[in-house]
């Protein structure tokens, strides 16, 4: 991040240069000069919350530009509601500008962060801001309506279920390796892998048509199995995974040519942020409509089967049963 020497910002100068124009399109937020916003829910809906954190030098690089961090901080966050089949409407903003941040950097991150509102239809509502004495730390907390009675949760998962996964799996994890110079690649596979990792696609109306179809759904952000493995855990089931059916992209297909021994990161990377979901086989017709309606890839890649240790079984690409070391990331 940038650093100056200088004399540090204003605290509330910057809230009401950079942060104050984001909460305008919201007159409970009231300009954020309250200590709290207060907003008022659509009838017979309820509010979805959620919360995840970025830290420099674990979710992000030291010198990473406000222009990648912000999209993620957002998109994250966004992803979870999607998972829940919510439709996002306001997020408050926690943020822990590392010492030294310059007036520049930050308002370059709160243009980033507008420009991410207007494309999901967020308008920010409160938070805090202060100056951190180490590492850059940034929480979001996002906020989104469900129907009564909607919404769909990790529990609900029976045996027989097919278990789909949207998008494509594990370009974030390969994106990683390409940003630390582990992996080389033609340049269009390169930036395709990069801007998968820096700024992820929240599958927000995927998951509210889901509603009513998927049994159970997460958004893979720990790793596809680390992430079915929890709705395996809430649901009581087992599910087996076969490996040949995981959908790459045409650079994640690149990359495990160059680096075949790789496909255990496409399964265990996470940051991937697409919606693995579990649905009875009499709706498979219905979810291709949705796949084709959304423009949506949705491939089926296994079902849910009786409890068992380890949760998710993976077949590998020959075929064979594949023993992961780990299933997925992990902060303890």
């Amino acid at each position: 991040m940038a650093r100056a020497r200088r004399q540090a910002p204003d605290e509330f100068a910057l809230i009401a240069r950079y942060f104050r124009p984001l909460a305008t399109e919201e007159k409970g937020a009231f300009a954020l000069t309250d200590d709290a916003a207060v907003l008022e829910l659509p009838r017979n809906t309820r509010l979805v919350a959620t919360t995840d954190c970025l830290i420099e030098g674990v979710h992000f690089p030291q010198d990473a530009a406000p222009e990648d961090i912000a999209p993620k901080l957002l998109r994250v966050n966004l992803s979870d509601l999607a998972a829940m089949g919510a439709e996002p409407r306001w997020y408050l903003l926690a943020a822990g500008f590392a010492r030294g941040t310059t007036a520049a950097w930050i308002g370059r991150f709160a243009r980033a962060l507008r420009r991410e509102q207007r494309k999901f239809g967020i308008t920010l509502a409160g938070g805090d801001t202060v100056a951190a004495p180490g590492r850059a730390c940034f929480t979001v907390t996002a906020l989104g309506v469900t129907e009564k009675g909607g919404g769909i949760r990790r529990s609900g998962a029976r045996a027989g279920d097919d278990v789909y996964v949207s998008g494509a799996i594990g370009d974030a994890a390969l994106g990683l390796r390409v940003l630390r110079g582990e992996l080389r690649l033609p340049a269009r596979h390169a930036r395709h892998l990069l801007e998968r990792y820096h700024r992820p696609t929240p599958r927000i109306e995927l998951g509210r048509r889901l509603a009513g179809v998927a049994r159970a759904a997460i958004d893979v952000s720990d790793g596809l199995i680390a992430d079915l493995g929890h709705i395996c855990e809430a649901s009581r089931l087992g599910a087996i995974v076969d490996g040949k059916a995981v959908p790459l992209s045409p650079a994640g297909r690149a990359a495990l040519r160059a680096k075949p021994e790789w496909f255990e990161h496409v399964l265990a990377g996470g940051d991937d942020y697409e919606l693995v979901f579990t649905a009875p086989a009499a709706l498979r017709s219905r979810i291709r409509a949705i796949a084709r309606e959304l423009r949506v890839p949705l491939t089926r890649i296994g079902r849910m089967g009786r409890a068992g240790r380890p949760a998710v079984h993976v077949t590998g690409p020959d075929g064979r049963a594949m023993t992961l070391a780990r299933a997925g990331w992990r902060h303890f």
